[in-house]
């Protein structure tokens, strides 16, 4: 859980920052350090990914390593496009936001003068940030890497991402987007308690095997965040499912 308390805190800390500054920070600083986080998380991708071929797993599948690692991306890819998990988290927030700020017309003519302003922005800065902090394939891997393993590294990583991003938001939307931090730690605490719990279940090669196939989905990341493609990486999610049982099943 440290790793999901760390998230929380830089949350807050950048939101609470972010209002000091409010729209005093030029974009292009922004955009530089987006840069700057997505190469680095690139980089670590790869890192992790390079394990597809590093002995731990080739000792104990030899050459199918490869093979299983492919296969539960290619396994995987075609769940998660068939039930389209992208499209599900998309049509969830859109869900959200209509909940907490109304449809239509007369929903934003609710809102009314220039005086119910600070309320809207308190209420967008909280939706908007909570669906990017928690629906987000990083929360995924960072808390089931956190429950099997006690590893804060992807956290650590996401922790700056959403720090930054939650600096962005709060200077246009205020402290509403420091109270995402709440249903961060609820949906991503959760992920990582019961990702430990099934651990006694889990062997090194299965944690090897979704921490090389994480990989993969985390260099996919820090495409979309350099906007070099916006690879649909949700939707490769089911491949850290399939990649252990795969494990499991390996004769």
């Amino acid at each position: 859980m440290t790793g999901t308390f760390l998230n929380v805190g830089a949350i807050v800390v950048g939101a609470l920052a972010g209002t000091a500054v409010g729209g005093r920070l030029p974009a292009r600083v922004r955009t530089t350090v987006t840069d700057l986080l997505g190469l680095f998380v690139v980089v670590l991708g790869i890192a992790d990914a390079l394990d597809t071929f590093g002995p731990e797993l080739a000792g104990h599948l030899g050459r199918g390593a490869v093979l299983l690692v492919l296969g539960s991306l290619l396994v995987g890819g075609l769940v998660g496009e068939a039930v389209d998990v992208e499209a599900r988290l998309t049509r969830l927030g859109e869900r959200l936001r209509d909940a907490v700020l109304g449809r239509g017309p007369d929903a934003a003519a609710a809102h009314g003068p220039d005086a119910e302003g600070a309320r809207h922005r308190f209420v967008e800065g909280f939706v908007v940030t909570t669906l990017l902090v928690c629906v987000g394939p990083l929360a995924v891997l960072g808390a089931v890497e956190g429950g099997l393993t006690g590893s804060m590294q992807l956290l650590s990583v996401k922790s700056v991402l959403d720090g930054f991003a939650a600096l962005a938001f709060a200077s246009a939307l205020g402290l509403g987007v420091a109270f995402a931090a709440l249903p961060l730690l609820l949906y991503q605490g959760g992920l990582t308690l019961a990702a430990a719990a099934v651990g006694p279940w889990t062997t090194e090669v299965m944690v090897a095997t979704v921490g090389a196939v994480g990989g993969f989905l985390v260099v996919g990341i820090g495409l979309r965040l350099l906007e070099i493609r916006a690879i649909r990486v949700a939707n490769l999610l089911p491949a850290l499912v399939v990649a252990p049982v795969a494990v499991a099943l390996w004769p």
